[in-house]
C-alpha cells in the first residue's frame, strides 16, 4: 500500500511561553501544501525501511516511520512490514516533512491492517511522535497551539491564490531557531488574525523565528525580500525555516531566485 505525504507551511507562528518542561507554548496556522513524499508498505519477513530521493540524516532506528511501527506495535499484533520512503520534501525546511511522514504512517497502517483508530486516537499516537505530526491526520488548515498539537479548525481557502516556496541552499536547526527568541504573550490571537484581509496580513501576521535567522542567514531574508519586491500579497518564513513562502494573485516570475535557491510553484 502507498501513500503520499505532504509538507504543509505555517502562517504566523507566535513563541507564547517556555514551559516548565522545557519545550515552548505557541500558536500558528498549519495551512497544507501539496509538495509530497511517497511512502509505501508491503508485509515482509522482517521489518526494514529504505529511502530514495533526498539524503534523510540519522541512523535507521530513529525514523519516525520505524518509531511509528513500533508504537504501533505495542497495542497491536502486527506483522513486520518492510517501508519505503522516497524522500521529496525538503530537509531542514519548516515544512513539517518528517512529521507528515509519520502520521500519514499512521493513517496507512491503520487502513492496511485495520486497526479500527478513529481520528482523535491516531493523532493521539502521533503526537507520541512529534509535536506537530498530529496535524497531518487530518491534514486540513487549523489554528495550532499549546505545543503545536491542540487544534481548532480555522475557514482558510487559498486556492484562489499561487504560493510559491523557495527554498535556499541552507539548514537551520531547531536549537538555533529557538535559541533566538524571547517568548512573550500575543495582543491578538492569530486564530483571529488570520480572518483579516490578506492585504492586511503583512503588517498584523508574523514568525517569531524570522528575526534571529534573518540575522544569522541574510539570504533567507533576502528571500522574502524578493517575494514581496515580486508582487506577493504575504510572505514568510515557514516555521523555523529555512523555506519561504509567498502568496500571489498570480504566478510571479522568479527567475532570478531560481539561479540559488529551489523554487516549488503552485503549490
Amino acid at each position: 500500500m502507498i501513500t503520499f505525504p505532504n509538507a504543509k507551511i505555517n502562517i504566523g507562528l507566535n513563541i507564547i511561553e517556555r514551559r516548565t518542561d522545557g519545550y515552548h507554548n505557541l500558536e500558528t496556522i498549519f495551512y497544507p501544501i501539496k509538495i509530497k513524499d511517497a511512502l509505501e508498505v508491503i508485509e515482509a519477513g522482517e521489518l526494514s525501511f529504505e529511502s530514495s530521493g533526498l539524503d534523510i540524516p540519522g541512523r535507521t532506528e530513529d525514523n519516525l516511520c520505524v518509531k511509528g511501527y513500533h508504537l504501533l506495535k505495542k497495542d497491536f499484533d502486527l506483522p513486520p512490514v518492510k517501508i519505503h520512503l522516497h524522500k521529496n520534501i525538503p530537509i531542514g525546511a519548516g515544512l513539517g516533512g518528517g512529521s507528515a511522514d509519520a502520521a500519514f504512517f499512521i493513517r496507512l497502517m491503520n487502513d492496511k491492517f485495520r486497526l479500527g483508530l478513529a481520528v482523535a486516537q491516531q493523532q493521539n499516537y502521533a503526537r507520541k511522535l512529534g509535536a506537530d505530526c498530529a496535524f497531518f491526520i487530518e491534514n486540513k488548515p487549523v489554528f495550532a497551539f499549546e505545543l503545536g498539537d491542540e487544534f481548532e479548525t480555522v475557514k482558510l481557502d487559498l486556492s484562489g491564490y499561487v504560493i510559491v516556496l523557495v527554498m535556499p541552499d541552507i539548514h537551520v536547526s531547531t536549537s538555533e531557531a529557538y535559541g533566538g527568541v524571547k517568548p512573550a504573550p500575543v495582543k491578538q490571537s492569530l486564530f483571529d488574525l488570520i480572518y483579516e484581509p490578506i492585504e492586511e496580513w503583512r503588517k498584523l501576521i508574523k514568525n517569531d523565528f524570522e528575526e534571529n535567522i534573518f540575522r544569522n542567514h541574510v539570504e533567507i531574508r533576502g528571500v522574502k525580500a524578493a517575494l514581496y519586491e515580486a508582487g506577493a500579497v504575504y510572505a514568510s518564513m515557514s516555521g523555523s525555516g529555512a523555506s519561504v513562502f509567498g502568496i500571489f494573485r498570480e504566478t510571479p516570475d522568479l527567475g532570478a531566485l531560481e539561479h540559488d535557491n529551489q523554487v516549488f510553484y503552485n503549490i
